[in-house]
């Protein structure tokens, strides 16, 4: 039996909105034959030493393991803003991951980042781009949104060339607005599309 290679989709969501987005970018990864998403997600963290999440999340994505990382062909990385940066509980997954970089087992597949953030200019760009950083040092190839998707040019909500994005409102319940879900889905079709190229 023949089964679909994997993109992983991994994000971390707080109110929902970053969560919306994943799955609209799992559709776009739908539309490439051959090519499937897997959803997944990390546990919050927290100051206080005694809490702890459960082993399995209550509902939605399970969490990440290293192996969702290795035996995707392709990854697709998503955080809400914080302070122009990712979440930490994002940021705490990433700083565990040194048995992989030191494996090279990252090098050469292809990653795209996403975001969302409560306004216009609360921090999309810099932390597409400080999310970037990690993959980059684990020898990925990102890639991000062209302008040849007309949305890109005339969104008057989220969406950047360096990744899709979301403006929620201050009260992280605004909708997702037609150009940013095409914009999800578009990048969710590249990625996957480049993805599959590099694995044959």
């Amino acid at each position: 039996m023949i089964t679909d290679k994997e993109i992983l989709v991994l994000y971390y969501s707080q109110h929902g909105a970053t969560k919306q987005m994943a799955q609209l970018i799992a559709r776009g990864i739908a539309q490439v034959n051959g090519v499937q998403a897997r959803l997944r997600t990390v546990p919050k963290i927290s100051s206080t030493c005694e809490t702890t999440e459960p082993s399995i999340p209550d509902s939605g994505a399970p969490y990440v393991e290293l192996h969702d990382l290795t035996e995707c062909i392709g990854l697709v990385l998503g955080s809400p803003t914080r302070f122009g940066n990712m979440a930490a509980a994002m940021k705490y997954f990433w700083d565990g991951t040194s048995s992989l970089w030191m494996q090279h087992a990252l090098v050469g597949k292809p990653a795209a980042v996403f975001t969302s953030s409560s306004s216009m200019h609360g921090g999309q760009e810099s932390t597409l781009l400080t999310m970037m950083m990690p993959l980059l040092h684990h020898g990925m190839i990102i890639l991000g949104i062209p302008y040849s998707e007309p949305e890109l040019a005339s969104t008057t909500s989220g969406g950047t060339p360096y990744g899709a994005s979301h403006v929620a409102g201050l009260t992280s319940d605004a909708p997702i607005s037609e150009a940013e879900k095409k914009l999800c889905i578009a990048l969710g079709k590249r990625l996957a599309m480049t993805a599959l190229k590099l694995s044959a």
